[in-house]
């Protein structure tokens, strides 16, 4: 019975006893996101990210995505569509970029509490992702199902329109598959900046992101330092416009 017990419990211990490294990076990360809205219960949206790592020197990913949208009432909006990345994969002087091939489906709540917009998302994302070995891409890929929670507002200070809002978002991101052994916990992501709007269908907001991620390997870590600039363009092409209700979403990232 000890034997059985030791068998179970010292590979545990052994892994937690290991190091854990934590890999610290700078990043400044752009984006342009589009929801078109042209009729009562449909619409589509469509963004692109720009991410560079150790601030403006390096490329870090660049990040494509289109979906449709559904506007079930006033307050839900669900959503499905397609993404891509091409991440980078530097060491020395020679770059190359793998590939990852992304479905997702979504369900937006937004809700309007006294000033406050708040902002609930719920994401499943099907993941396709290209192996890695020694900064090489390989022709394998690595499927994981990954589980978003994100919940974000917008905060007034002013009733003046020209004073921006303060803009706070937190997103947990949860993940499974075959290869995914020690880090069920894929990573938890933490913004704080301002949101202002430039006119009816163009806003923006800017700010500091942290991101707190594991790795495969479950003893290593990254700590993203990233200023983050995000604008939103939101156009209305309904012939008949009900009384505008507060944006369905008020994040958008990769």
């Amino acid at each position: 019975m000890k034997q059985i017990l030791l068998l179970l419990f010292v590979p545990a211990f052994v892994f937690a006893q290991r190091s854990r490294e934590v890999q610290t990076q700078n990043h400044v990360w752009t984006s342009l996101n589009s929801q078109i809205r042209f009729s009562e219960r449909w619409g589509i949206a469509a963004d692109v990210h720009i991410r560079r790592t150790d601030f403006l020197q390096s490329n870090s990913f660049f990040f494509l995505r289109a979906g449709g949208l559904y506007y079930a009432n006033k307050q839900l909006t669900l959503g499905a569509g397609y993404a891509h990345m091409w991440l980078a994969n530097q060491k020395d002087a020679t770059e190359l970029f793998s590939n990852e091939n992304r479905l997702h489906q979504q369900a937006v709540l937004n809700q309007q509490l006294g000033t406050v917009q708040l902002n609930q998302r719920l994401r499943i994302e099907e993941r396709w992702i290209q192996k890695v070995v020694n900064f090489i891409p390989t022709n394998e890929q690595r499927y994981t199902t990954r589980f978003r929670y994100q919940l974000s507002m917008n905060i007034p200070v002013s009733s003046n329109k020209k004073i921006p809002m303060l803009s706070i978002a937190d997103e947990l991101m949860l993940q499974t598959g075959k290869d995914i052994i020690y880090n069920h916990f894929d990573q938890n992501r933490f913004f704080a900046g301002i949101r202002q709007r430039v006119s009816g269908s163009l806003s923006f907001d800017f700010g500091y992101m942290h991101v707190w991620q594991q790795l495969l390997s479950g003893n290593k870590y990254n700590r993203n330092r990233t200023i983050r600039l995000f604008f939103y363009w939101q156009p209305d092409l309904r012939k008949t416009k009900k009384i505008q209700t507060p944006l369905p979403e008020l994040h958008r990232d990769t």
